[in-house]
């Protein structure tokens, strides 16, 4: 019996195939099963109530579609190795590997001109110093461009990769907007390899990839943009952004260990050690949630009514105007906030700027 093979039952795909020791390994390593605790479309869960899934069966379902465009490859006489084959596949399973709680919405919290992409090459490659060998090895070079055949590279990241294929199917399925629906197998099945070594689409597929085009407009229009749930992200951000401006002042608050390094620490590239990694890598979600509650009953009003607005789903909303704001119009909100809390115009500054 071979213990290295399993299947896992995906909502989207069906039974799922993993094979082999090296991606049983992977999928088994701590840093990746963080990803169970981050939400694959941040906060929006808050307004498609289904939307609860997340980074880690993202990134299975996106290592499934990546095979499959493989073995079609392979099926029209294009020539990939066993190692190249399994290569690709971790480095589409690693890709979000780097991502912050709440995904996107945080990033820029944690991080100073440094994206999730970064984060996850540099775990890619404490991966390879610890797993070590010539496939860990050709995953970064795949995943960073370097590899001779470009297309492998293209099917990570593209303007149509197996990432955006899953994401758009996943995140149709679980939020309930079937504009993001499209052909996953036909999109596949129309692949080739152009003679640059680049992935091209047979000409019969062109409705398919149009398709694909105009649905991923579609869901940042109904998804990603969604009015409401932008609302939450800034209420996420400016949580973050209090906290990090209380401990710089010296104020204490309960958190984890790790989670008090992130915000004491805005990383910089030159500030992504092996350190700032562990603890980066040891925060998810739950620690976000647990403090999130616990700072609802500080002492400081703005973390406070942050922190409560978003537990309690009380959220900000947008709305249209034909021009920007005014100095009247911002200093009529003044006032209204100053009436309603009894804030001092520091304090009232201080919100503007946090919540921005």
């Amino acid at each position: 019996m071979n213990t290295h093979n399993r299947n896992i039952n995906d909502p989207v795909y069906g039974f799922i195939r993993i094979d082999g020791r090296l991606i049983n390994r992977i999928i088994s390593h701590p840093y990746m099963q963080r990803l169970r605790h981050i939400s694959q479309i941040g906060l929006s869960s808050l307004v498609y109530p289904g939307a609860v899934h997340n980074r880690f069966t993202h990134s299975v379902g996106a290592m499934h579609l990546m095979g499959r465009a493989l073995t079609t490859l392979r099926e029209k006489g294009f020539e990939i190795t066993d190692d190249e084959y399994s290569a690709a596949q971790i480095a589409i399973l690693l890709h979000d590997v780097g991502h912050a709680p709440f995904s996107h919405t945080l990033e820029g919290e944690f991080l100073d001109g440094v994206s999730h992409e970064d984060i996850s090459l540099r775990v890619m490659k404490l991966l390879c110093e610890e797993i070590g060998g010539e496939v860990m090895d050709m995953v970064i070079d795949i995943f960073e461009n370097r590899y001779s055949k470009r297309f492998l590279h293209s099917l990570i990241s593209s303007q149509l990769d197996m990432d955006r294929l899953d994401y758009l199917n996943r995140d149709s399925f679980y939020t309930g907007a079937s504009e993001g629906i499209v052909s996953h197998e036909r999109i596949i099945a129309m692949m080739t390899v152009s003679p640059e070594g680049e992935i091209v689409f047979e000409e019969k597929g062109l409705y398919s990839v149009e398709k694909f085009v105009v649905a991923r407009r579609m869901m940042y229009w109904q998804v990603y943009l969604h009015k409401t749930a932008l609302g939450a992200d800034f209420i996420a951000n400016g949580i973050v952004r209090r906290a990090i401006e209380l401990i710089r002042e010296g104020k204490e608050l309960p958190a984890p260990a790790s989670l008090k390094f992130l915000l004491s620490h805005k990383a910089t590239a030159e500030d992504i050690t092996n350190e700032y990694l562990e603890n980066y890598m040891s925060v998810d979600e739950s620690d976000m949630w647990s403090v999130f509650k616990q700072w609802i009953h500080v002492d400081d009003f703005i973390l406070s009514y942050l922190c409560r607005a978003l537990c309690h789903r009380h959220l900000f909303y947008a709305k249209l105007l034909p021009s920007a704001l005014g100095s009247a119009d911002v200093d009529k909100i003044k006032s209204s906030i100053k009436e309603r809390y009894g804030l001092e115009d520091d304090a009232i500054n201080t919100c503007l700027i946090i919540v921005r």
